[in-house]
């Protein structure tokens, strides 16, 4: 009886050890040649906790955090598996697997959120040849590292609403697996959530994450890629796992910011996230950091990437029968390289109108410099456009750019009411150079441009009218400062997956000369923008004012000022869903402006009335847009739905006084569909109406559209720019 007690406690203390026998790996990197000694060192160790009482911790633990990443928030999400996973107890003979014991905790005190661990995937070879071990036996740091201070009760309702929701699911897939029927359709219509739902809304700053490993050196870098979905989904995505190519390893690695050998700087692992997760292809991106067992001044780096579906279709309807139907891959052969091909036609007597052809690589040759290529034609249109450029990515860096545009293209004459071609070739090359200076935290930048248009054909042109249309050739020249730091969070432009806002603000100064057709000018113009979170959400705007100068006489002409202001709420939970509230202010204003065609400014895409269907012109221009988006928590073939409701309200006119213009306004709700986990738009569908002063005004009553992701404010410099008038 004795021998049997004395072998179960064994059998016991095995399984709380870290022999592969129950399941736990592992944690980071080991050499071969301390792998014998390592496993002599885990069995006599895991033989004298078998006969021995169980010590207390040594209080001499790493920082918290030995992976660190926003795992319990994104990699989780991420790899769902490995999140049930990361409950395991690490060894206890590994330090950097030693981390704060709160979320062990938490887990203890409620047993029914308690998962058993899961069989991680296969190793991979990392970069210098040496096997990647299983990572999956380390948990998390303290989820409180991933917060920002504040928290309040409010959060703890979320978190527990959430638990609840995953134990509701558990128990659906649990009862629908029982038989074949059921099982199908729990596949077919329900999926993992893709993002960690306990922390929707929270802002994180991630380079806290990274920060107690700052200075110390890169060691070994490896990549794990993952196909498009998971590989026990449906038969649909199964299929799609099977015809989709995988992004290549050199891919991911050419857009990594470090190498092995460089120092850990915790701004640029954020900031290579964010470049990372703005690929097309790429649908999430994660990287973790793991203290090296035989030298602590080492870490490893394991970067994570889960790919999109790439292949899109694309179709637009226009005026008389003219119709583009596209098809696309912006991950040709798992190369990264995104080909386009548009055909356009006649759908009345389907007569061949012509295609265009694009190409662009996002990196070329590692060298993050993107080159893109386009050409064709379609009806009275043609096109060819060569391109090169690249931009700031560190504090201290360069961009450069050239483009060669021959273009002829259908324009809108506001001043007449109707369309015309115009045929114009330009060369557009920007070059630029910055330095951080540590004093300030900011980077001062000088950037340069020059411009040279020449038009063949264009509507009729005077010294003041239709200015847009005179043969140029400007020099720009702008000197500021500028500062940029990421933060992350959910549910803002995207529908689910971790979005980078950026916090920070940059403050230009420009000048330049024109040789004009007709005559010769100076330009001087100011823009200062910034943005950052506050207690109520997410706040940003900018400022720009500029105006050309007669050297001769003096004479200020086409000047302009342009306000922006944008606001986004904290993220709002009723019951299951998430709501956020949007705002919008654009206030523009010109003087002394030509006349002609762009020498007005009117409701546009972006700074308009989504329901109008007129054309109001004027030269001066105020517009308020609000908008509520209600997140559904319906995953159905992980498409996502979220409701909308807008107003928006404008006044558009020549008076000087804003109030004094006439107002119109636009009132209607909509649906948003979305499945990050593809290439494809937003679908919107959307109903509206249109009022003034008038009455009823011509309105957009129904209307079904792709959204392009919303692009959030960025304070990099740019090439230089005239204010804007548009």
């Amino acid at each position: 009886m004795i021998a049997r007690f004395r072998i179960l406690l064994l059998a016991l203390a095995l399984c709380a050890g870290p022999a592969s026998v129950c399941g736990a790996f592992p944690t980071a990197p080991i050499p071969h040649s301390a792998t014998a000694k390592t496993a002599r060192q885990t069995a006599a160790s895991t033989s004298a906790r078998a006969t021995a009482p169980a010590m207390p911790r040594a209080s001499t633990a790493q920082p918290a955090g030995a992976l660190l990443s926003a795992r319990a928030t994104d990699t989780a999400a991420h790899h769902p598996a490995e999140q049930a996973a990361s409950t395991a107890q690490p060894p206890a003979e590994h330090p950097s697997a030693r981390t704060t014991d709160t979320a062990a905790h938490r887990t203890a005190a409620r047993p029914e959120l308690q998962r058993a661990p899961q069989v991680p995937p296969p190793d991979r070879a990392g970069a210098d040849g040496s096997r990647l071990p299983h990572l999956d036996g380390i948990r998390s740091a303290d989820r409180r590292a991933q917060r920002l201070p504040r928290r309040d009760a409010a959060q703890d309702s979320i978190n527990i609403l959430s638990e609840n929701n995953l134990r509701l699911y558990d128990s659906i897939e649990a009862k629908s697996r029982r038989r074949a029927v059921p099982r199908m359709l729990y596949q077919l219509l329900f999926r993992r959530s893709s993002i960690d739902t306990t922390a929707s809304g929270r802002v994180i700053d991630e380079s806290r994450l990274y920060a107690p490993y700052a200075g110390r050196t890169v060691g070994s870098i490896y990549v794990r890629r993952a196909q498009v979905f998971d590989p026990d989904g449906n038969w649909f995505e199964r299929a799609g796992n099977n015809t989709h190519a995988l992004t290549h390893e050199r891919v991911v690695r050419r857009d990594l910011l470090f190498r092995t050998g460089d120092r850990v700087d915790p701004a640029l692992l954020v900031r290579n996230k964010q470049l990372l997760r703005s690929r097309d292809y790429l649908s999430d991106a994660a990287i973790e950091l793991i203290p090296d067992p035989q030298d602590t001044s080492v870490v490893h780096v394991v970067v994570r990437t889960r790919d999109s579906w790439t292949i899109s279709a694309d179709a637009s309807f226009r005026g008389r029968g003219h119709t583009m139907f596209g098809v696309y891959d912006a991950n040709i052969l798992g190369t990264g390289n995104k080909l386009q091909l548009n055909t356009y036609f006649d759908r009345r007597d389907f007569g061949f109108g012509g295609c265009i052809v694009e190409y662009e690589i996002p990196n070329l040759l590692g060298t993050f410099y993107t080159a893109d290529f386009s050409a064709g034609r379609n009806f009275y249109e043609s096109e060819l456009r060569v391109g090169l450029h690249k931009e700031f990515i560190r504090p201290t860096d360069y961009e450069v750019g050239a483009e060669y545009n021959r273009l002829k293209e259908e324009r809108y004459f506001v001043d007449r009411d109707t369309t015309g071609l115009v045929r114009v070739e330009a060369i557009d090359a920007w070059v630029g150079r910055s330095r951080y200076l540590p004093s300030i935290a900011s980077s001062i930048f000088l950037t340069g441009r020059y411009f040279r248009a020449r038009h063949g054909r264009r509507p009729e042109v005077t010294p003041t009218h239709n200015p847009l249309f005179h043969d140029t050739d400007d020099l720009l020249v702008g000197l500021g400062l500028y500062r940029e730091k990421f933060y992350s969070a959910n549910l803002v432009h995207g529908f689910g997956i971790r979005e980078y806002l950026a916090a920070g603000y940059r403050a230009e100064l420009t000048g330049g000369y024109s040789w004009g057709e007709f005559d010769d000018r100076i330009y001087v113009g100011a823009r200062i923008m910034g943005g950052g979170f506050t207690r109520p959400g997410y706040l940003s705007g900018s400022a720009s004012v500029g105006s050309y100068i007669d050297p001769a006489t003096g004479v200020w002409s086409r000047s302009a000022a342009d306000i922006d202001l944008r606001w986004f709420s904290n993220l709002f939970i009723f019951r299951r869903n998430r709501i956020r509230q949007f705002l919008a202010l654009n206030y523009t204003q010109g003087w002394n402006r030509g006349t002609g065609s762009d020498e007005t400014v009117r409701f546009t895409t972006e700074n308009g009335l989504r329901a109008l269907r007129e054309h109001l012109v004027g030269t001066n221009r105020a517009v308020l847009n609000t908008e509520t988006v209600l997140f559904t928590p319906f995953q159905p073939l992980g498409f996502r739905f979220a409701f909308f409701g807008f107003a928006d309200f404008g006044l558009l006119g020549d008076h000087a006084n804003p109030f004094r213009n006439e107002f119109s306004a636009s009132f209607g709700v909509g649906l948003r569909i979305r499945n990050e986990r593809l290439i494809f738009h937003a679908i919107q569908i959307q109903l509206g109406i249109a009022v003034g002063k008038r009455g009823w005004l011509d309105s957009r009553y129904f209307r079904i559209s792709n959204q392009p992701r919303m692009e959030d404010f960025r304070f990099l410099p740019q090439k230089p720019e005239t204010a804007g008038f548009e």
